[in-house]
């Protein structure tokens, strides 16, 4: 009985120290790729703001920057929270695995919020995005005029290399309401003529030199894009936090208290 109870608690006594390795090295390498993810997620942060920076005039939500906000708190959270993974796969302490754990509990809360918001603002705006950019296509009052909402339209038009809401022929009703003179032909702005020619304006029989997809459609296509880059970034990386969690709670499982050792019975000996 003493002899299988001694093989018994060698195979445990293996297996830990097999758990123990597995964890280490998983730590390890999840450090590396917490440190490498905070650009990636950074980057879509950056990618929000300005997004919502260069085209405010056409999203009105007011908030639409917040996820891009909480993305580069993340970001800038993942570089300690990477070190310490990795010192910790290194040399085991139990200070350095609680402000882990801390540390991957607030990138939790940051990136979930993140996503969760960049899911909503995704999904709100495409639905707003029509009635504001028709409002503000009808009130263009030419490229010289200082009303912020022109000088928004030929940005967005330059920008994003298109031409009208849906499309160029927008400019047909559009031109003779608003910015263009009555006794003129009907013509687009110059901010929807093509680079390459210069001595473009906008003239509607010269269709090659300008562009002809509408601008909705791009920019919905990029708030898309970027939101769902921002959901994905914080949700994948949350998925390897809580395994970087759980690597973390199985060598703190195996970490002795180092203020308890005062109980251990060769202190009173």
């Amino acid at each position: 009985m003493r002899t299988i109870g001694a093989v018994v608690v060698s195979l445990h006594c293996s297996e830990d120290s097999w758990l123990r390795s597995f964890a280490r090295t998983l730590l390890m390498f999840l450090g590396l790729v917490l440190w490498g993810a905070a650009a990636a997620l950074a980057f879509g942060g950056v990618f929000v703001i300005l997004m919502y920076k260069n085209y405010k005039c056409f999203l009105q939500e007011s908030f639409l920057p917040l996820p891009g906000w909480l993305a580069i708190a993340a970001a800038f959270v993942l570089l300690p929270t990477g070190i310490l993974a990795i010192s910790i796969s290194t040399k085991s302490s139990r200070y350095r695995q609680g402000v882990l754990m801390y540390l991957l509990l607030l990138l939790l809360c940051l990136e979930m919020s993140s996503a969760l918001l960049a899911q909503i603002y995704s999904t709100r705006m495409a639905s707003e995005l029509k009635s504001t950019m028709d409002h503000l296509f009808y009130q263009y009052n030419g490229p010289y005029s200082e009303n912020p909402g022109s000088r928004a339209v030929d940005k967005i038009q330059r920008n994003l290399q298109c031409c009208g809401v849906q499309n160029y022929t927008d400019w047909l009703t559009a031109a003779t309401v608003s910015w263009h003179l009555p006794n003129e032909k009907a013509c687009v702005p110059e901010s929807c003529c093509k680079e390459k020619y210069s001595h473009c304006r906008g003239n509607l029989c010269l269709l090659e030199q300008l562009f002809q997809e509408g601008c909705l459609r791009k920019l919905e296509d990029q708030l898309h894009f970027v939101m769902l880059y921002v959901f994905w970034c914080c949700t994948v990386l949350s998925v390897l936090e809580l395994l970087a969690g759980f690597c973390n709670g199985i060598l703190m499982r195996h970490q002795p208290f180092q203020d308890l050792r005062i109980l251990d019975s060769a202190t009173f000996s």
